[in-house]
């Protein structure tokens, strides 16, 4: 049996095959997906952090100020994550390689 197939046509069916394997975004919007990933874990994990902190405070130092100092953390860690992720959004869109300088 003799196979009369082009090695061309093979070539191209297996980049055919890769690009449909492909995840369906384009570089850029996975770069947008994976900056957007970032500041938001930036920020919960500033604000759980701080939380944490706090509770350790009220649990573990033996002050009486339960709950307060997890409160006061946990508003000082949101504030602190509601900067961090916006001075890490600035820094993503004054990237020169986005083509979004602002």
């Amino acid at each position: 049996m003799s196979d009369d197939r082009n090695p061309d046509d093979l070539d191209r069916r297996i980049a055919d095959a890769k690009a449909a394997s492909v995840r369906g975004i384009s570089n850029a919007q996975g770069q947008a997906e994976s900056r957007g990933w970032a500041v938001g874990i930036e920020f919960v994990g500033t604000t759980l952090v701080s939380g944490f902190l706090g509770w350790l405070i009220d649990s573990y130092a033996g002050l009486g100020t339960r709950p307060w100092a997890m409160i006061a953390l946990l508003v000082l860690g949101f504030i602190a994550g509601v900067y961090r992720a916006q001075k890490t959004s600035a820094q993503f869109d004054a990237d020169p390689s986005t083509g979004n300088e602002k």
